[in-house]
């Protein structure tokens, strides 16, 4: 099971990367308003791959 939660934990920045890509190329287009919301998500995907590491060591300590 922790194995997966890692997998999904790198999965998060990998669409992380994958948005901020493309809100640069939205921004290059000169479409912005979409540009700014891609941006939103990867910085709520980021959020989400911290906060998920923190709570996987936090179980894994727990469970100790």
């Amino acid at each position: 099971m922790e194995k997966f939660q890692k997998i999904m934990q790198w999965g998060y920045l990998i669409i992380a990367l994958i948005l901020i890509i493309e809100s640069v190329l939205k921004f290059m287009d000169g479409e912005t308003n979409k540009g700014i919301l891609g941006l939103i998500f990867a910085g709520l995907a980021i959020f989400m791959y911290f906060f998920k590491r923190k709570f996987r060591k936090r179980t894994k300590f727990n469970n100790k």
